[in-house]
Order: structure tokens, then C-alpha cells, then sequence
């Protein structure tokens, strides 16, 4: 007999919501009665059916393309009920720079889903709001500047991970392998040496269960039965995915404290090794000033230390990966690429400078991330307040995604939006053009805090690695043949696949 969740799989990849999730839903509105009270002069949308709003509509396996489409249809502000849930959608550029940037008091808080409770309990930064939101995002962003976060200081830690990264590439002997791990773990140990003053070896157990388990429940909140979970929380014990999260989530928080309780008994006042130290040595400042209410407790600790981890490896590492796809997938590009770094480089390790004179390569960087559009739903917001907003009324405490992906592919910004084109970022003379409308960090009070590092990080790792390798597809696979769908979770992965690095001349 099929588990509950091979049947959610299965309607919601149909649009057929039949069998178990129809049963569900059904006992669900006897014992919550979900209404669908319209308030005046509201987003315009499709109408919902009774219990199942707009389920029947949209493929939760891939909702931000249901969402782009619905787009076309309703406009660029507009509502969809997913359960009882409203949530109104904002799409292009235009409206969600205007309700992001302009608008970022109203549009500013983050909507707290069941799943998101789990997670951190709305403490840390990622998921949480108000005074803790403030007081956590401020301590970081103060603290991973003193590290050198996007400064000099990660520069240098970034590229001593490099040499790690290409002694790996080189030890496949230009023989297919999967991108996925290496580079996860390059990419987890830049975060990890800011956070807690020290790298990992690859071959360390410890480490690689983190950052596969990062990924994974990662890839599981974004899935279509967790999606349905937040509509129907008491559905989680039957769900694998449910239990996978929390297994997982308990194996992390095992693993944190055995490195917390680490770097305790080594702790130093004079000797800050990473921001673990610093907000150790905040909370021991705090216990001893018998400071009420502070919020240097475990529990901000663990939240603060596991969005830094998780958003620190999986977004960077999964652009360079999709980065590295195109590469092989579009050989002329490459080419071009790899010109332009021997010209200007040469045999030299590159630096942070050389992006001003790495005009094409840099292009590149920036279209990966934009056709790629990693994180295409960002993570949904909530309305703070009433709000009046493009002639539209939009109640306190309304779900809001603001879809990303509808501003990287948005039609009116970009010549080709859905076909991978450098000249995006480069004017008739071959120079760098940026673009108001590349946005694959968020805008606003939510824009990501690692945007100085992970920039950084993309640009010294791919050039780096074109400047030594060539990156082509298996023997007896052609281009054409390289897929370019994405695995969809909370960010969008390239499908698993092997590339061959082999050793440039």
C-alpha cells in the first residue's frame, strides 16, 4: 500500500488532488472550517475552491513556474490561496523592488511556516522577526565584517580552500565525477573557518554528515509534501520527509554542541578565532552583568551558527556548480572564458582585483546566477501592516512571495530572460554593464548577509578553476545532451550529473 506521502507525490505532480491529500484536506476543513473572506479592493487571482483554495491549479513540484505563468494572466500583484492560506504574489521588477526597497517596513517580516518553527523556533536571523531579528543581524553583521567577511581577511581564506578544491579536481584524472560534494565542502569550510576559526579535511566524518545534511533538509523543505505539511501540520508523522527533517535537525544540533563545547574550553578573551568565540564571549558578558532578557542564549546561538552554515554553502556552491554546467554545456563560452583568463592572469593565482579587468568572466558569473535563479520563491514574507500598495489592499499578516525568479527572467529586462547570454552584462564594447534587475540576493531588509562573500567566492573559485581546468561532459555524451532541470527544493539544484575536469596545458 502506498505511504501518505507517495500519494501527496503523486497528486500534487498530476494536479489531481485525489485519494489520500483529498481525504486529508476534507478532515482538515471540518476541524479548522478554512473561509476565503475577501477584503475590499484585493489582489485579483483565480478563483478558489472550497478547502483546497487554488491547489488544483498550480504544481507544487515547480511553483514558482505555476506562479510565473499565473502572472501572465493576473498581472503583477495578485493572490492565490494555497489551502486557507492567501498569499499574494508579486512578480517582475518593478513591483518587487517597489515593495522590497521602497517598501520595506510593510513587506519587511518573514512569514514563520510550521516547517520554519521546527527549524529555529523563530530565533536567529533567516527565520525570526522584531527586536531578535534586529539585535541577532546587527551582532553578525558586525562581527563577520571583524572576520573579514567579503574583505581581505576571507579572500585569503577563500583562496587557501582553493588549492584544497584543485588538488580534488586534479586527483580525478580528468575521469567523470559528480561537482555536487567537492564543492559543498570547499564552500562549507570558507563559512566554517569565519564561524568557528578553523577549516575541516573532506575525508572528516563529522563534516560531511553536516553539509549533507544541511543540503538535504535543504532540498526536503521545498519539496511538495512539506509544502503540504505547512498547510496541515498534523499530517507530519506520516510523512518520511517530516522524520528525515528531524532526524536530521537533531544530528545537527548534536554535532554544534560537540563544537560548541569545544571551543568553550579553549575560549580566550584576547584570542577571537570566529564568530562562535565572539558570541560566547557576548554571552558570558551578558550572564555576568546579570543583563535581563538578553538574547545571547543557546537557543540564538544555534539558530544564528546553523543559518550561517547552511545559507554560507548551499547557494554559493550550488551557483558554481550550475556555473560549471554551462561551461561544459556551451564550450565556446568557455573558451572565451578561458582566454580572457590567460590573457589577463596568466598563470598567477587570481585575486579579487583582476574582476575590473575580467569583464567577460565576470558576465558570465553574473548571468549563471540569473538564469539559474537559485532561490526563486526567496523565502516567503509577511506583511508587517495594512497596506495600500499598486492600488491593491493588502491586510496585516498576508503570506508574500516576492518571486525572484520572475525578476531574473523578467521579459522586460532581459533580451534573452530563458536563454543563457552573457551579453546581458556587457555593453557594445565589451565592457561590464550592471543591471538594476539582477537580484538573486533579495533586496530590501532581507537581503542576504553574505552577498560581499559569496560574490567574492564565486568569482575567485570559478576563475580559479577555469584558469586549470577544462570542464566537458562523460565520454559519449554530447552538449545537447547535458540537462539543464532543476531539482527543485527551497533553492533550485542542477540534476545529478558528472563532469570531467581535465588539466589545461
Amino acid at each position: 500500500m502506498a505511504s501518505v506521502e507517495e500519494l501527496l507525490l503523486q497528486a500534487s505532480s498530476t494536479g489531481l488532488m485525489l485519494g489520500a491529500l483529498l481525504l486529508l484536506l476534507v478532515l482538515y476543513v471540518l476541524f479548522s472550517a478554512s473561509s476565503f473572506k475577501e477584503e475590499a479592493n484585493e489582489p485579483p487571482g483565480p478563483k478558489p475552491l472550497p478547502v483546497l483554495g487554488n491547489l488544483l491549479q498550480l504544481d507544487l513540484h515547480r511553483l514558482h513556474e505555476s506562479l510565473c505563468e499565473l502572472a501572465k494572466q493576473y498581472g503583477s500583484v495578485y493572490k492565490v490561496y494555497l489551502g486557507g492560506n492567501k498569499v499574494v504574489v508579486l512578480a517582475g521588477y518593478k513591483t518587487v523592488k517597489e515593495a522590497l526597497v521602497n517598501n520595506a517596513e510593510e513587506f519587511g517580516d518573514r512569514e514563520i511556516t510550521q516547517a520554519f518553527k521546527n527549524i529555529a523556533q523563530e530565533h536567529g536571523i533567516v527565520l525570526s522577526n522584531g527586536e531578535n531579528w534586529k539585535e541577532m543581524r546587527r551582532f553578525a553583521l558586525t562581527n563577520l565584517r571583524d572576520f573579514g567577511m567579503g574583505k581581505k581577511g576571507s579572500e585569503e581564506k577563500i583562496i587557501e580552500e582553493i588549492q584544497y578544491i584543485k588538488e580534488v579536481f586534479e586527483n580525478f584524472g580528468g575521469k567523470p565525477f559528480d561537482t555536487a560534494q567537492p564543492m559543498n565542502y570547499a564552500i562549507s569550510n570558507v563559512i566554517s573557518s569565519i564561524v568557528f576559526g578553523n577549516r575541516f579535511e573532506y575525508s572528516d566524518p563529522e563534516f560531511k554528515e553536516m553539509v549533507n545534511r544541511a543540503n538535504e533538509n535543504l532540498r526536503l523543505n521545498g519539496t511538495a509534501p512539506m509544502r503540504i505539511y505547512n498547510l496541515i501540520p498534523w499530517i507530519g508523522p506520516f510523512l518520511k520527509s517530516k522524520r528525515t527533517i528531524d532526524r536530521n535537525l537533531t544530528d545537527h544540533k548534536n554535532d554544534l554542541k560537540r563544537i560548541f563545547n569545544d571551543l568553550k574550553e579553549s575560549l580566550q578573551s584576547d584570542n577571537i578565532r570566529g564568530f562562535v568565540d565572539s558570541f560566547l564571549l557576548r554571552k558570558q558578558s551578558d550572564e555576568k552583568s546579570g543583563q535581563k532578557n538578553s538574547r545571547f542564549s543557546e537557543e540564538n546561538l544555534f539558530a544564528t551558527v546553523t543559518n550561517l552554515f547552511v545559507a554560507g554553502t548551499d547557494t554559493t556552491s550550488t551557483s558554481l556548480r550550475w556555473a560549471f554546467m554551462f561551461m561544459a554545456k556551451y564550450p565556446h563560452i568557455q573558451d572565451c572564458v578561458q582566454q580572457e583568463i590567460d590573457k589577463v592572469i596568466g598563470d598567477r593565482q587570481p585575486v579579487v582585483d583582476d574582476r575590473k579587468n575580467l569583464p567577460y568572466t565576470d558576465a558570465v558569473i553574473h548571468e549563471t546566477q540569473r538564469l539559474a535563479s537559485i532561490a526563486p520563491l526567496s523565502l516567503p514574507h509577511v506583511t508587517s501592516c495594512d497596506v495600500h500598495f499598486n492600488g491593491y489592499f493588502i491586510k496585516k499578516g498576508t503570506t508574500v512571495y516576492p518571486l525572484l525568479a520572475s525578476v531574473l527572467w523578467d521579459e522586460n529586462e532581459w533580451e534573452t530572460p530563458h536563454r543563457f547570454n552573457p551579453a546581458h552584462f556587457l555593453d557594445k564594447h565589451g565592457r561590464f554593464v550592471k543591471k538594476d534587475a539582477f537580484m538573486p540576493f533579495s533586496a530590501g531588509r532581507r537581503m542576504c548577509l553574505g552577498e560581499g562573500l559569496a560574490r567574492m567566492e564565486l568569482f575567485l573559485f570559478f576563475t580559479s578553476l577555469l584558469q586549470h581546468f577544462r570542464l566537458t561532459p562523460p565520454p559519449g555524451v554530447t552538449e545537447d545532451q547535458l540537462d539543464l532541470t532543476p531539482v527543485v527544493g527551497i533553492t533550485l539544484n542542477p540534476a545529478p550529473h558528472k563532469l570531467c575536469a581535465i588539466k589545461r596545458a
